[in-house]
């Protein structure tokens, strides 16, 4: 494999934008990161230039899409590797009505001829770009130790060599997006059986990973990678801080002050050319979860960050008043 997929952060939507990104590529230099999920046709009749910018420095950066239509995968394919994208990721694992609306997510568990469709012109399409593809263990009523197998041989046998499970089955009708992040069990237990059957694959776990020490878990109990969603967006040191380890790289462990300093010239950038500091903000909230001092700083960045005008001096006064917290508490 050409890209490293030993830890990744999910792809979450309205959460992992560009700038979310590139603060959790300052925590860790290694683990791979996913765009927003990005309908196919969003992409080819609407604003492409905003759907795929992204920072050099998020390399290596994976483009998440979603569709059921061929054609217009293949062509979104290309306008990603186009865009210099590493890997271009199919959604076969939202569970949202609007997905359900439009053919594509989860419900093309259901389709996995049409998925091995998908992903042979998404293939072909590609210029560069790992395809690969992210789905669940079943959908509904299905037995997921039928379904998840059949499906993987299906859409493998086009040649996919990488699938990230999430290792819960979705209900399309009664649950919520967000139950069905929660409610429907994990089996974790069919995830590493498809590896064992399948050992030329490469298969990557996601769903309820609450801390690193359980990625890992994962990883040495013989999978290929982990991939993690919200505890990586709510307390990213939690998640990424070690993460490069995984990879093999001795790479210095930041705290939360290196990383925050290290966003000022981005966000001074930013500001620059028109933005506004909450932008970026808003995915910093949780860079102290779990220390003292976690409440002020998020506290000082909601009640300040969206002020017309505000501007980096902002995260210096929840910085500097979230140290101060911290030296008293090591004082005590």
């Amino acid at each position: 494999m050409s890209i490293n997929r030993v830890l990744s952060v999910a792809p979450m939507m309205d959460w992992t934008d560009r700038h979310c990104r590139y603060l959790h590529r300052l925590i860790s230099s290694q683990t791979l990161l996913y765009t927003e999920m990005v309908t196919a046709p969003a992409l080819i009749h609407g604003d492409a230039d905003r759907l795929l910018a992204f920072n050099v420095a998020e390399h290596p950066v994976a483009l998440q899409i979603g569709g059921s239509d061929p054609d217009q995968l293949a062509t979104a394919t290309r306008m990603g590797c186009d865009a210099g994208y590493d890997e271009v990721n199919i959604n076969i694992g939202c569970p949202s009505d609007r997905v359900q609306s439009g053919r594509f997510g989860a419900c093309l568990m259901q389709e996995p001829e049409l998925v091995a469709d998908c992903v042979s012109a998404m293939m072909d399409a590609s210029t560069g770009a790992e395809i690969t593809v992210k789905c669940r263990i079943g959908v509904d009523d299905q037995d997921p130790h039928q379904v998840l197998p059949k499906f993987i041989e299906t859409v493998s046998a086009r040649g996919i060599k990488s699938f990230a499970v999430h290792a819960r089955k979705a209900w399309l009708q009664g649950l919520s997006p967000k139950q069905n992040r929660d409610v429907p069990p994990l089996d974790y237990d069919l995830v590493h059986q498809i590896k064992r059957d399948r050992p030329d694959l490469e298969i990557v776990i996601n769903g309820g990973l609450q801390t690193f020490d359980a990625a890992r878990k994962e990883i040495d109990a013989g999978l290929d990678g982990a991939m993690i969603g919200r505890v990586a967006y709510h307390n990213p040191m939690e998640i990424l801080a070690h993460a490069d380890a995984l990879f093999g790289v001795d790479s210095p462990v930041k705290t939360p002050e290196q990383v925050i300093r290290g966003m000022f010239p981005y966000i001074q950038n930013h500001l620059d050319h028109g933005g506004r500091v909450n932008q970026i903000t808003r995915h910093m909230l949780g860079l102290f979860a779990g220390q003292v001092g976690a409440r002020i700083w998020k506290r000082t960045l909601s009640d300040q960050a969206h002020v017309a005008g505000a501007g980096v001096e902002v995260l210096e006064t929840a910085l500097n008043a979230t140290l101060e917290l911290q030296r008293r508490a090591l004082a005590d």
